[in-house]
């Protein structure tokens, strides 16, 4: 059994800071990541950090941009304090060596998004996800305090009540179980801290414009463990994932719309304009609705996103990865229309946490996309994330050193993973079957558009194929595909119950059943029995 002060899992933007604050801070800390370090979705970020950064934007435009964005269920409080606090973060980032794009006269260069009244994006050309990751990675590298375990995969957290220990005191946080990967053994975490930054659930849909490791297991294993989840109906489907024949998308980053691109129809036309008076600046659950609607109408598999006709050096410079992977699919961005549709792509729900971290599991602590602080409500606005990341890292370090110093009592012993009579599989055929058709269930019954009667249809078949995994996961020994599925099944449990506790059309959440708002504004709440 290895013993920390806290176990962090994932190795994005969220984990990677908190880690670094926490040690600075005497905390003995683990990493544990699924894949290895550099993998996460904060790699994949590319349209950049949203923060004030200039002399011609204020807080309370950000604020304002982010509460319309939200629709009526961002915490105004959790807003202030994130976009009040970010330019201090993002200077520490500049510190640790993320060199920010920059104009010719040295300013910071700025792209503006959808929702967002002024320019206020930091990036690093469209990779500014990949460079904040190595500039944080690095740091890691250099801290005797950080122990990085690549190729880990958490299981489920252990808990006071689930070993029957402190049964008269609350549940508490006491370590974790996890697989590494490589050497096929499930090995024994101790610490009273576990920090989840785990990411999001892109890979219950069939489309996704997430990596792969995105399956919802930090969200699946506080469920489990009795921590709320919250708001998990609103699915960001990204409107310009880069169409083609494979399941996986390339994402198209807003700021090329940013930068003057518009979306035409299968006739040439622009359309934008009939659905919003930001037309092809408008919030992405508008832009991704209007493109739904538009691909039904005409029954097309795809629309076109036009910047043709700029400068070919110019788009290559400033879309490096984009103008690459298009050339790859033989598209030349400054002469051809891209073609695009809407893909999974960020979860505005999640672990119940506040602007600290804190959940209502003590000692589980909750940052990034697998958390729903109450920054984004129904809808996020591009690139607040990672801006959210890394001040809400900040803050949970310093509350989990309060935690720490509290006189709880030490971690006791815990009991290690046993296989017993299970065996390998020879019924793997069963994972990928049950994996295919959870996708494509969320994907056409839980989607952009919905109705009472698809989610009852998609509740149906999840709880049919819960049954089959829950079965599977007793009868065979644990591997990452099983555990994989087994998180993202009851993540698609958990949206469709919250989609259909909203009786109302809000934010990334709309249904043909209930297509107006209601007065009253709610989040949506799920809370399971202890270690489920």
């Amino acid at each position: 059994m290895e013993r920390f002060d806290i176990i962090v899992v994932g190795s994005g933007i969220a984990g990677l800071s908190f880690s670094l604050k926490a040690a600075e801070r005497g905390c003995r800390v683990a990493i544990l990541t699924k894949k290895n370090q550099a993998e996460s979705n904060t790699n994949y970020a590319q349209g950049g950090i949203a923060c004030v950064f200039s002399s011609g934007d204020d807080f309370e435009l950000h604020v304002r941009d982010t509460l319309k964005a939200g629709d009526g269920l961002c915490q105004e409080s959790v807003v202030r304090c994130i976009i009040e606090e970010g330019p201090e973060r993002v200077e520490e980032l500049i510190r640790l060596g993320v060199a920010f794009s920059q104009l010719e006269d040295g300013r910071v260069s700025l792209h503006r998004e959808g929702g967002h009244s002024k320019r206020r994006i930091l990036h690093v050309q469209d990779l500014t996800g990949r460079a904040i990751e190595q500039a944080l990675l690095h740091a890691v590298a250099e801290s005797p305090q950080i122990t990085m375990f690549e190729h880990h995969l958490a299981i489920d957290l252990i808990t006071s009540h689930k070993i029957g220990r402190f049964a008269a005191e609350q549940n508490r946080v006491l370590g974790l179980y996890a697989l590494d990967v490589r050497t096929e053994e499930v090995k024994t975490y101790s610490a009273p801290v576990v920090f989840l930054a785990a990411g999001g659930v892109g890979h219950v849909y069939l489309y996704t414009t997430n990596p792969s490791i995105a399956t919802g297991d930090g969200i699946a294993m506080s469920w489990r463990a009795g921590a709320e989840i919250r708001n998990m109906e609103f699915i960001q489907f990204h409107p310009t994932a880069l169409y083609s024949k494979t399941e996986e998308r390339f994402l198209i980053s807003e700021a090329v719309r940013g930068e003057g691109a518009v979306l035409r129809n299968t006739a040439g036309e622009p359309f934008m304009q009939r659905y919003h008076p930001s037309a092809d600046l408008a919030p992405r659950d508008v832009v991704a609705r209007a493109i739904d609607a538009e691909m039904k109408r005409s029954g097309a598999t795809h629309l076109w996103l036009d910047i043709s006709g700029r400068d070919r050096d110019e788009l290559r410079e400033k879309f490096p990865s984009i103008f690459a992977a298009c050339e790859r699919q033989g598209i030349d961005i400054s002469r051809d229309r891209i073609p695009v549709v809407p893909a999974a792509h960020y979860l505005c729900g999640g672990v119940a946490a506040n602007v600290d971290a804190e959940t209502n599991l003590p000692g589980l602590y909750a940052a990034g996309e697998v958390a729903c602080t109450g920054l984004h409500g129904a809808n996020r606005l591009a690139s607040n994330s990672l801006l959210e990341a890394v001040v809400v890292a900040h803050r949970a370090a310093r509350a989990v050193t309060g935690y720490l110093s509290n006189d709880y009592p030490d971690v006791p012993a815990l009991p290690e993973w046993v296989d017993g009579d299970v065996r390998n599989s020879d019924e793997r055929v069963v994972l990928s079957h049950n994996w295919d058709e959870l996708k494509r269930t969320m994907w056409d019954y839980v989607g952009i558009v919905r109705t009472t009667k698809r989610l009852e249809r998609a509740c149906t078949r999840i709880e049919r194929l819960r049954q089959e995994i829950h079965d599977y996961y007793w009868n065979f020994k644990v591997e990452p595909t099983l555990l994989e599925l087994r998180n993202l099944i009851e993540v698609a449990a958990l949206i469709v119950e919250c989609a259909l506790q909203r009786r109302e059309s809000r934010g990334l959440h709309y249904t043909l059943d209930y297509p107006e708002k209601r007065g009253k504004l709610e989040d949506t709440r799920v809370v399971q029995g202890h270690d489920a």
